[in-house]
């Protein structure tokens, strides 16, 4: 990829391909990779008519506008894919709640996931757990703890 000149003066990698089509619609998609054998973790957000990243990334591994860089990039964290199925039907019941979670940052999701899964051997804990998850996910808190 060729690292093209973005708003404001800065660098952006831009993404061939459009990640709602690819890893399903969501607010943010949070990814994680390499460019040029650095690691990174970003955005991935619309720059003109496509999308691209813009990340820190960029001058650690010395690209500039108008360099050639190799880039491997993944969506970061635990997806919709990777849930217990009760928790995935509940937020599948709830798309404004599924909506802003796949958002989230992957530190905020797996907060919400520890927390349901610590109710293991409590079913019914573990139910109650998924349905207060739903309320405070419907009312846009990022972090279970700050019920």
């Amino acid at each position: 990829m060729t690292v093209k000149a973005g708003e404001r003066g800065r660098a952006v990698v831009p993404v061939p391909f459009d990640p709602d089509q690819v890893w399903g619609h969501k607010q943010r998609h949070h990814v994680t990779g390499t460019i040029n054998g650095h690691r990174y973790r970003c955005v991935v957000a619309r720059h003109g008519d496509g999308w691209g990243i813009v990340t820190g990334s960029l001058w650690a591994c010395g690209a500039a506008v108008g360099d050639e860089v190799e880039v491997h990039m993944e969506p970061e964290g635990p997806q919709r894919a990777d849930l217990a199925d009760d928790l995935a039907q509940a937020l599948a019941d709830h798309p404004g709640a599924g909506a802003f979670f796949d958002g989230l940052a992957q530190f905020y999701r797996r907060g919400y996931l520890r927390w349901i899964d610590a109710t293991k051997r409590s079913p019914d804990e573990r139910a109650r757990r998924i349905a207060q998850t739903i309320e405070l996910l419907s009312a846009g808190v990022k972090d279970y703890r700050q019920r």
